[in-house]
């Protein structure tokens, strides 16, 4: 069954959060009626008990009636029938205290405790969500800020490429020529327009702190203050008016918040305490502040300034919030005649300088961003386990309270036992597993997917990214098929499983549940350095290697496999058809599988070579094959968008097991697909797809113009096709070329090579050893780059003994193959394209 960390995420992480608590909020208030309801039977209890021992005195008051005749039967009854009264207000008056003792003193103060755990949780992730959202909100900025100081960099050196050409090559006379028009003093504007102020609890907009500053300065009381010594000071107001105004208008709740707000207004440069040394804002009519010129811009509203009927013999600065100078050397400070800290700049390195301040602004602030969402991911993860132990509880200290409101009316009161037996069967009803299971299969919304703010380059360069980030791009960085953080991984658990005692410590390393924090800590240091060794892995434990994985796979923008074909995997798994007959079940998967791109396909081969040889090589039997199916689903298939029909679908998992049990067939029918495509790709005859996107034209223009002149050198080291005189035909079930050219990578040994062993001394020898290894461990580390003549060769490190060269960029086999084995064109492996 899943929990509550696997069930309330969503991509703004509020939402699921606000169900959540939805739910949970509504439990308290289940509890206060389950309270009300004891505390009002007590009360009944005892009125009822009280009425009943109220009786008999009330019938020794009458004279004259049984105290006269002592030894008269019908005394005997009498008395019989009053000491019973007696008891029952007793029995009455004892259910009532027990009631209080056992259910409602002790189940009230759980309740307050259980409310204040349940109103922490929701204060302290709601405060984090809404840095989190901050953050992301000035990482949209900087962005912004960023790509338009890149924009205008471009447009000033193209600008300066027209300006300076040949007579011949100028533009035509009549040409409209652009021009760059100056205004002073707009960057400083525009600056006020986009700051953001935060005030108390709140944020403001520049129109929405327009509002409140015009609002103010027209309200609030203003006016002179004379200092001794430094003058007379205008625009000024005392600490106690501006309380009073913000008490007021704002509705602020207490004193102590009002000068909080007063003290932010100071912070943000709209106030200034005069009269007194520091900054410090205080609700007395005795501390004056003076309203500075940034306040009176920012509200539109002119500001009062006093006519000097002195001379000074220096000049006095605009900016100056006093009408006296106080020293000269404050004056010197202050004097900045080219205001400008870069007096020698030209506008070309003014505007280069400016986009380095503000990619570096951006940068860190995605950092900074990147930091939050951990973080915040692992307080959820934390909070959403604490409070499902919590509503557990809650259901189990239900089931408690009624079993004890119970006892007490059964322990003393035997004429009420059928009621008794009624409270008893009710109690039995109740069963907290399957509340918890209810409440988790109606109001969940969604599995955890991580959303990853990545730092978009204006260039499209990947840089040292590597969680994130596109797996077709991150494996174009690393030059390679299979990303090389995915290969290090796999690479290092294959070398690291003899070192676990037993089969089932093998099997258990990918069902361990790692806390987020500690994968986190291994993320951090392989995302901050940008390079993957092994030595980074060695200080952490292997599930936490695994789940580091799991992690990368989960952060994708998309699945392994493509979002895109998620309803026809539905489709193959809901038809009749399809779940008849296993061949045409994975022949139509094969098709399937075939329209992703080739990193994805050789990621999944990877992954999938690994896993199965894991399978079989310690013996696992059909409950682990289906718990790591399932703990590996959303891994490898993911809908585009959770729903509550999509997380009740079990497609994924059966998508899995399927890759277990027919990885052979379906793989090697995908490499002979690739080989297919690849040649008619060689041929030129694959149609080209145009492409909308102009974000990275500078970049795939570069690459066209490599790759045409690759094209150009490598025509004449090109493999020669079979003669024609040979008469044989291009079988499709049987493609030409050594192993090197079937599929990009080979991450494993085929089918005849594996064989059922255990991990026991044949693991760990360096000769016999059957290993879980994906690539090579030449694979680790990214090619070195080409050199410029092209001849360069070295041996491919993903081939099974074939030495290879490379040619031009293009790798093909040392030894073509032989006349004997040629079938219809020679295949050569090359570089991707896109």
């Amino acid at each position: 069954m899943p929990g509550f960390a696997d069930s309330f995420w969503s991509s703004d992480y509020a939402g699921g959060l606000g169900v959540l608590f939805g739910k949970l909020q509504q439990g308290v208030m289940e509890n206060r009626q389950i309270l009300t309801l004891a505390r009002l039977r007590a009360e009944a209890e005892d009125v009822y008990g009280q009425r009943l021992a109220d009786i008999a005195p009330a019938a020794d008051r009458v004279s004259g009636g049984f105290s006269r005749d002592d030894g008269a039967t019908v005394r005997k009854a009498y008395d019989g029938m009053r000491t019973e009264m007696q008891d029952a207000a007793k029995s009455h008056q004892r259910i009532a205290q027990n009631i209080r003792d056992l259910v409602v003193n002790p189940f009230g103060r759980w309740c307050d405790a259980h409310e204040a755990r349940i109103q922490d949780s929701q204060d302290d992730l709601q405060a984090r969500t809404k840095a989190h959202d901050r953050q992301a909100e000035t990482v949209k900025k900087l962005r912004s800020n960023y790509f338009n100081k890149c924009r205008l960099v471009e447009d000033l050196e193209e600008e300066n490429k027209l300006a300076f050409q040949e007579p011949e090559t100028s533009p035509k006379n009549g040409a409209s020529i652009p021009e760059i028009k100056v205004q002073p003093h707009k960057e400083e504007e525009s600056h006020d327009d986009e700051e953001i102020y935060e005030i108390g609890d709140e944020i403001y907009q520049p129109d929405q702190i327009k509002k409140i500053l015009s609002h103010m300065l027209s309200n609030i009381k203003m006016g002179e203050t004379k200092v001794p010594i430094l003058g007379t000071y205008l625009n000024t107001s005392a600490g106690s008016d501006i309380v009073e105004y913000l008490q007021r208008t704002m509705a602020t709740s207490s004193v102590s918040y009002a000068e909080r707000i007063g003290q932010d207004l100071i912070s943000n440069g709209l106030l200034r305490l005069i009269g007194n040394v520091g900054s410090t804002f205080a609700n007395s009519s005795k501390m004056f502040y003076q309203w500075r010129p940034k306040a009176f811009r920012l509200a539109g509203i002119p500001e009062k300034k006093q006519s000097l009927n002195r001379t000074f013999s220096i000049p006095i600065s605009e900016s100056s919030d006093s009408p006296v100078v106080g020293t000269v050397s404050e004056y010197l400070a202050n004097w900045n005649v080219l205001n400008n800290k870069n007096p020698n700049e030209t506008p070309s390195q003014r505007l280069q300088r400016e986009a380095r301040e503000s990619d570096e602004k951006y940068k860190s602030a995605v950092k900074k961003l990147d930091q939050l969402r951990c973080d915040l991911e692992e307080s959820i993860f934390i909070h959403l386990k604490f409070l499902e132990q919590c509503e557990l509880d809650r259901l189990k200290a239900i089931k408690t309270v009624i079993l004890d409101f119970s006892g007490t009316i059964s322990n003393v009161i035997p004429s009420l036992q059928s009621t008794v037996d009624k409270m008893m069967l009710f109690q039995e009803t109740v069963q907290p597993l399957g509340d918890l299971r209810y409440l988790l299969e109606t109001y969940r919304t969604g599995g955890f997917v991580p959303r990853v703010a990545v730092y978009e380059n204006y260039y499209n360069k990947v840089d040292s990214q590597i969680f994130g980030v596109d797996l077709e791009a991150r494996a174009r960085a690393d030059k390679k098929r299979v990303p090389i953080i995915v290969t290090a991984i796999l690479t290092y658990l294959d070398h690291h499983y003899p070192d676990l005692e037993g089969d089932e410590a093998r099997r258990g390393v990918w069902l361990v549940d790692v806390p987020l924090a500690q994968t986190h800590r291994l993320r951090a240091k392989l995302n901050n350095d940008g390079a993957v060794s092994q030595d980074v892995f060695s200080d952490f434990d292997i599930p936490t290697v695994a789940s580091l994985l799991k992690l990368y796979l989960l952060e994708l923008p998309d699945s392994l496999v493509s979002t895109h074909v998620y309803e026809i995997v539905r489709t193959i798994y809901t038809t009749p058809a399809a779940e008849g007959t296993e061949s045409s079940r994975v022949a139509v998967l094969q098709q399937t599988l075939s329209q992703l791109r080739l990193s994805n396909i050789a990621t999944l081969d990877a992954c999938m070579n690994h896993f199965t040889r894991l399978i079989d090589l310690t013996s696992a039997d059909d409950e682990y094959v289906a718990s790591l199916a399932a703990t590996l689903s959303r891994c490898i298939l993911r809908p585009r968008a959770e729903t509550s029909l999509t997380m009740e679908e079990k497609h994924a998992v059966r998508l899995v097991r399927d890759l277990f049990t027919h990885k052979d067939a379906i793989f090697s029918e995908l490499k002979r697909m690739s080989t297919l495509s690849h040649s008619s790709s060689v041929g030129g005859n694959r149609p080209r797809a145009i492409s909308t996107d102009e974000s990275n034209r500078k970049t795939l223009m570069e690459e066209r113009n490599r790759a045409l002149l690759e094209k150009a050198t490598a025509s004449r080291s090109r493999a020669t096709s079979p003669a024609p005189g040979t008469q044989r035909g291009h079988r499709r079930d049987r493609s030409s070329g050594g192993p090197e050219t079937r599929f990009p990578i080979q991450t494993s040994p085929t089918a005849n090579e594996r064989h059922r062993s255990s991990l026991g001394s044949s693991l760990a020898s360096a000769v016999n050893r059957q290993s879980l290894e994906v690539p090579a461990e030449g694979s680790m580390t990214p090619p070195e780059a080409l050199s410029g003549d092209g001849n360069r060769e070295r041996t491919d490190s993903l081939s099974k003994g074939t030495p290879t060269r490379f040619v031009a960029g293009r790798r093909v086999p040392t030894s073509p193959p032989s006349e004997e084995n040629a079938r219809g064109v020679t295949l050569e492996d090359k570089p991707m394209d896109d």
